[in-house]
């Protein structure tokens, strides 16, 4: 009986992965993509969720109709925060379709990218891509919650301490 059980169990399993025809991975949480007539510029950072004050890879990749990478391009960051410029990645000519820039965020909360490219139009315009990327201080969060749920629990056992001495004192 033990081992029906079992081969039921390894058959279950079995047919279970065989219905699973695909997997994927799951898009970073800072990650866009947007097109602009025959190219697409994707952005993500690493890590995912950037912290103030620390590195931060912004992660591009530039593109054409044929998803095939640009092998030379120029391309320049804007950066925004509460509608006011706060800093600029100058235009720079690269060789491939992968850019990595090394950054730091000063302040938590969402920051515009705008990211240009220059000489990939073929009228000669400069393509201006749109991203929004959010830089978090996610330990003030957390110890202001651990501080808060220890004061809730503290004063929790306090009452239930003294409710219990004063129902044990007045069934006396």
């Amino acid at each position: 009986m033990q081992r029906l059980k079992l081969f039921f169990l390894v058959l279950l399993t079995v047919l279970t992965f065989s219905l699973i025809s695909e997997a994927e991975a799951h898009s970073m949480f800072n990650s866009y993509e947007e097109w602009i007539g025959d190219h697409r510029v994707q952005i993500a950072t690493l890590p995912e969720i950037p912290a103030v004050e620390e590195d931060v890879q912004v992660l591009l990749r530039v593109v054409d109709a044929d998803f095939q990478e640009l092998d030379q391009f120029t391309l320049g960051i804007r950066i925004f925060y509460d509608g006011e410029q706060i800093d600029a990645i100058m235009p720079k000519t690269y060789q491939n379709g992968h850019v990595e820039i090394d950054y730091i965020f000063e302040m938590s909360g969402n920051h515009i990218f705008r990211v240009d490219l220059y000489d990939v139009s073929e009228d000669g315009r400069v393509l201006t891509y749109t991203f929004n990327i959010s830089a978090q201080n996610p330990f003030g969060f957390i110890f202001i919650g651990a501080v808060t749920m220890g004061g809730m629990m503290t004063a929790i056992i306090f009452v239930y301490v003294y409710w219990s001495k004063r129902r044990s004192k007045s069934k006396q």
